[in-house]
């Protein structure tokens, strides 16, 4: 049986279809139900008495399970979801005799956000400068503990960025929406409350949807790896199931980063919306991050190009567009 925590999560829903797809035998862990037909655990990566009988008739997990903010109230929370709920998953697998442990960290942990070099690869120095990213580390280095002490085999996956194809052109969408469109992305800096980037924002404002065209002060366009879930579910199951995974790093995701000066006009012939270019302070999101151990050392193929992404998204907005029409 393998145990899939983060069980409701876009990755994690989608890893526990495709295990099921292949007759395998699937647990899954959330704090909220995910509706998956089965086997499933509701509850915290905090509660050790929960995690000792989840992990229990486990041959395998799949951490895929995190707690993610960026306000600072939920700063102890963060840490104790992602950094102690990893060390007693990790005390409860080991103590069961679970066989693969794959952990999910991120790209934070470098951080790809300020790279020392281009591309990233898994020797790049992890200096983490997001409390999120610190969390990953310490997380990684708990893995890695247990790899050196014990007999468990670990695997750690350093996540790209991840989206359905489908989400790229919704307004609407977590990601997406205030990444591409220039109101949601000014209600996402007053949530946040970076008053000053908001004010930014509005000033922009052309009084019509738009997208936004994301530049740093310097005015270069940002450009970051963006990777469709179905890829990453692959790049896991290899990690679950390949002989050469056990005790190794992997980064995971897109072969290529997406430059927004290309992507966005592409964008906007899709939605017939305009363009405001926006100057952010700082130097902005600018990485390449290379996968060429993941392919070289397990086979992996990311298949789906920017391309079929949005030949995709575009099928899903023209599908939304025309329900809204008839509601």
């Amino acid at each position: 049986m393998i145990l899939v925590t983060g069980s409701a999560g876009r990755v994690g829903r989608a890893v526990i279809a495709a295990l099921k797809a292949k007759d395998r035998v699937v647990r899954g862990f959330d704090l909220r139900p995910s509706g998956m037909d089965g086997d499933e655990v509701i509850g915290s990566l905090e509660d050790a008495d929960l995690l000792a009988r989840a992990v229990e008739g486990v041959t395998d997990i799949l951490h895929l399970g995190a707690f993610m903010s960026w306000a600072s109230a939920d700063r102890d929370r963060m840490f104790a979801v992602n950094v102690e709920g990893t060390r007693k998953l990790l005390d409860a697998a080991s103590a069961a005799g679970v066989r693969r442990f794959v952990f999910a960290s991120s790209g934070e942990v470098y951080p790809e956000n300020r790279p020392e070099f281009l591309p990233v690869t898994e020797e790049h120095p992890l200096r983490p400068n997001s409390p999120y990213g610190l969390t990953k580390l310490l997380g990684e280095e708990l893995v890695r503990f247990h790899q050196r002490v014990g007999s468990m085999e670990t695997v750690i996956l350093r996540f790209s960025h991840t989206q359905d194809a489908s989400e790229l052109l919704d307004e609407e969408s977590f990601f997406s929406g205030p990444r591409f469109f220039l109101k949601p992305r000014i209600r996402q800096q007053e949530n946040f409350g970076n008053t000053a980037v908001a004010d930014l924002l509005r000033a922009k404002d052309i009084g019509e949807p738009a997208h936004v065209l994301a530049r740093n002060e310097n005015g270069r366009p940002f450009r970051m790896h963006i990777t469709e879930t179905r890829d990453m579910v692959a790049g896991i199951l290899l990690a679950l199931d390949h002989p050469a995974a056990a005790g190794e790093v992997f980064n995971l995701g897109s072969d290529e980063p997406a430059d927004f000066v290309d992507l966005l006009p592409r964008i906007a012939a899709l939605t017939g919306l305009p363009i405001v270019p926006v100057d952010f302070p700082g130097a902005g999101v600018y990485y390449h991050t290379s996968n060429e151990r993941i392919r070289n050392t397990l086979g992996f193929e990311a298949e789906w190009t920017m391309d079929r992404m949005l030949d995709e998204a575009a099928a899903a907005r023209q599908q939304r567009l025309a329900g809204e029409k008839t509601e």
